[in-house]
């Protein structure tokens, strides 16, 4: 079995080797609150978001928050732009990255109240400041459109 890959540590390096004067920063949050659920899982509306794409993104592609369809999932999602351990995994099981059929089973099932009619695609940028500013202002709004009450993040 191969070692794991030391994400943070390459990270550093990376940024360094880029000539970046000021180290990267891990996003952290301080002074998030933990917030209860306001009522029960097996009552609430999720929402499925993911950092795959709908299609088959170049690496130079402009990152956009993007959703699509929970009655009618794409048969596969993409992510082959993005860096990730592809010793330790694949893309070729969507249920690993995008379980939609397990989250249709809960909801059957009386676990999970409903699933929200779309499933959103958070973009994969390398700016915190984009994702708190543009990014997850969006998803959020998206989330409240479709009167979801609770949220499963799968990443890549």
């Amino acid at each position: 079995m191969a070692s794991p890959i030391g994400y943070m540590e390459r990270t550093r390096r990376y940024y360094e080797a880029q000539g970046f004067e000021k180290a990267y920063a891990w996003a952290h949050f301080d002074d998030i609150p933990f917030t209860p659920l306001a009522k029960p899982v097996s009552d609430s509306t999720l929402v499925l978001i993911t950092t795959m794409a709908l299609y088959d993104r170049d690496a130079a592609d402009v990152r956009q928050v993007a959703s699509g369809s929970s009655r009618e999932p794409p048969a596969r999602l993409y992510g082959d732009d993005l860096s990730w351990d592809r010793t330790a995994t694949h893309l070729n099981d969507r249920e690993s990255y995008f379980p939609i059929n397990m989250l249709d089973e809960l909801v059957h099932r009386g676990r999970i109240g409903a699933l929200a009619n779309r499933f959103h695609c958070a973009p994969t940028e390398y700016s915190q400041r984009r994702t708190r500013q543009t990014d997850a202002p969006e998803i959020l709004k998206r989330c409240r459109e479709d009167g979801a009450d609770i949220a499963l993040l799968v990443p890549i």
